[in-house]
């Protein structure tokens, strides 16, 4: 790793990160992927704690570095590698809340859009709202890939929210529903965006880790480190 200061938040040279990204929110889960997953791996970023490894799955050259929560800091990380550092695919992977009746936990939602509550868009002061999707050759190699797995998958909408804890609560939150959205996250809006506006490639991968209609959730340390699925499957499309 060559030490550079490109922006605030990065702490490397360009070369350091591949040309595609994975980007979970939880630095622990950025560790648990390089080790688990990758050969020949070294840390090229560890500023606030954000930790990013470059290293190899099957022959590629694949990154993967944590987001943090929610879309100002999907917004920074995304932003700078995709504009400082040569970044051309960002993937990212994540846990979803369900909403659609027909998940279940574990099971995968591909972003083919992402609906979001934010007022993010307006900073490029358009007038009129934006539909950020993900990109297309991404998203079909996601979905040949869960189909050869055999996996339980969704495609469609998420919503990007900017809010954990809502004044209307979950009951607010599943409006979204009625519009056919499948899942809430926190990220892929802002992703999507930053994609677009630089000409970049982006999708979410999410793992259902609880359920707004029933209640069912998963444990903190299964949202670490069991979503091997969706894992593989991003790590397989990475180019």
């Amino acid at each position: 790793m060559k030490t550079a200061n490109l922006t605030p938040h990065i702490s490397c040279s360009p070369d350091d990160f591949a040309k595609t990204v994975l980007m979970p929110g939880d630095p622990l889960r950025a560790k648990h992927i390089a080790e688990t997953y990758l050969t020949d791996y070294e840390l090229v970023n560890n500023v606030r704690g954000v930790q990013g490894y470059t290293g190899y799955f099957e022959g590629k050259r694949v990154s993967v570095m944590a987001s943090g929560m929610g879309m100002p800091s999907m917004g920074i990380y995304s932003f700078e590698l995709y504009n400082f550092f040569g970044v051309e695919t960002i993937i990212r992977i994540g846990s979803a809340g369900g909403m659609h009746p027909d998940l279940k936990l574990f099971d995968i939602v591909l972003g083919q859009g992402a609906c979001t509550n934010s007022s993010y868009f307006s900073q490029f002061g358009i007038s009129g709202s934006f539909a950020p999707i993900a990109d297309y050759a991404t998203l079909r190699r996601a979905v040949d890939e869960c189909e050869k797995r055999g996996l339980n998958y969704k495609v469609g909408n998420l919503l990007s929210s900017d809010m954990f804890y809502s004044e209307k609560g979950i009951d607010g939150t599943m409006e979204w529903a009625k519009l056919g959205v499948l899942a809430v996250e926190m990220e892929a809006a802002a992703l999507y965006m930053n994609a677009a506006r630089a000409g970049k490639k982006a999708l979410a991968i999410c793992t259902i880790s609880d359920l707004l209609i029933g209640g069912a959730v998963t444990t903190s340390e299964e949202r670490q480190t069991a979503f091997h699925d969706m894992m593989q499957v991003a790590l397989t499309i990475a180019e």
